[in-house]
């Protein structure tokens, strides 16, 4: 479904990514750990589009389709989502209207009739059950004073109206206490199937206790150095980074699985 292969990229005029080659198939949950500064972030951005993260070499295919060469509205309407680590406040902008519109512009991109509110309204309404989001906050300005908790919450029921074929998760778990922990894990859990992948980047493992990934990759300086499965991220937590950083400086082989 994803295909990257040796990607360059900057955030303004400084080169973050040195060289990412990462493959994820359909049905797949990889997560992405990595020291501040490692380019985890970056790697989420430049696959959505956003301004002002380039890429200046290598390719990204998604679904065999040439995603750096798509608008980021195109990306969304093609089923990539990006849940933000820092959700942005729309005022003025109801939760429900902002969703419907969403969902419309993604079933007209496809070729399918738009929902009336009549047909939404109870739809939605049952999606929010996933993430135990209020009813009244559906009512609300998007994520409009909104605490941390309830901004996470509504990322992840957006991800659930819009089921991308492609989500990915930009530390989704920051700032966020145990029970909303569990809260967006259960959103999270809802969407995985066969046929769509996710992409979950975070810097703690705790994460991974909820959303167990097929495969866990340690970013670090700009490229993906070491692979392995959920005793990976175990390993992480004990030990930390630093002998990630050792065995980089000393060239020793890195195993990957």
């Amino acid at each position: 479904m994803l295909e990257i292969k040796n990607l360059y990229a900057k955030a303004g005029e400084k080169e973050i990514l040195k060289g990412i080659n990462l493959q994820v198939n359909a049905g797949e949950v990889h997560a992405i750990m990595g020291p501040n500064g490692s380019g985890k972030s970056t790697l989420a951005h430049v696959l959505a589009g956003r301004d002002g993260f380039v890429s200046t070499a290598g390719s990204v295919l998604f679904e065999k389709k040439d995603l750096l060469a798509m608008t980021p509205e195109t990306r969304a309407r093609e089923g990539v989502f990006l849940a933000l680590q820092y959700p942005v406040e729309i005022p003025g902008i109801t939760n429900t209207y902002f969703l419907r519109a969403a969902v419309n512009a993604i079933r007209k991109y496809r070729g399918l009739e738009e929902m009336d509110p009549m047909e939404f309204l109870p739809w939605v309404r049952e999606k929010a059950k996933l993430v135990s989001m209020d009813q009244a906050m559906m009512s609300r300005s998007v994520n409009d004073g909104f605490s941390g908790g309830e901004k996470k919450r509504n990322e992840i029921l957006q991800m659930v109206v819009l089921e991308p074929k492609l989500a990915i998760l930009d530390e989704t778990d920051s700032g966020l206490d145990i029970d909303a922990l569990q809260i967006v894990a259960k959103g999270i859990n809802a969407l995985r199937n066969k046929e769509r992948a996710m992409l979950v980047i975070t810097h703690y493992q705790r994460l991974l206790n909820y959303i167990e990934p097929d495969v866990v990759h340690v970013l670090f300086d700009g490229r993906i150095v070491k692979s392995g499965g959920k005793e990976l991220a175990l390993e992480l937590e004990k030990k930390g980074y630093g002998w990630i950083e050792e065995e980089v400086k000393s060239a020793r082989p890195v195993s990957v699985a």
